[in-house]
């Protein structure tokens, strides 16, 4: 690393902290040629399949309109924000473990309605309805029988 001051190379880590959750490690360095101090921020670069959808299209995967899809699933539903949290992140790391360039959009929507399963019933049963786009009330029946087994 660089210092930004007088661009020498020889600039050691003095200090190393966590952020509080995790996601970063911010690091104070020294430089070796003026001896100021700075500080270097350090992330993990991820990067996530892309989303093939049913018509060819292919879009990037979008952590906010995951939580938004499985919010309205869960609306006025007695599920924790820490629940959700927690669901989304199962599915990323999933989807990372594929370690595949491009995944379907109906592999997502399954690893979903999985998590939804077991968050609660009647989410999953609201996301399974429009995601499979249920055609007649037997289709509709059928599901919720599955779902009370």
């Amino acid at each position: 690393m660089k210092c930004p001051f007088c661009s020498h190379t020889d600039t050691p880590v003095v200090e190393t902290r966590m952020s509080e959750d995790g996601g970063l490690i911010r690091r104070r360095r020294q430089c070796g040629g003026c001896d100021k101090r700075f500080t270097t921020y350090e992330k993990p670069d991820v990067t996530f399949p892309t989303i093939v959808k049913k018509d060819g299209r292919r879009i990037e995967f979008e952590h906010e309109k995951l939580l938004a899809s499985m919010n309205l699933a869960l609306r006025k539903r007695p599920v924790s924000t820490d629940q959700v949290a927690g669901a989304l992140e199962r599915i990323e790391e999933k989807l990372l473990a594929t370690g595949q360039r491009e995944i379907p959009s109906s592999r997502l929507g399954e690893l979903v309605m999985r998590e939804l399963k077991k968050l609660d019933k009647v989410a999953y049963i609201r996301f399974a309805s429009v995601y499979r786009s249920f055609e007649d009330i037997d289709e509709f029946k059928s599901l919720v029988d599955e779902v009370q087994r």
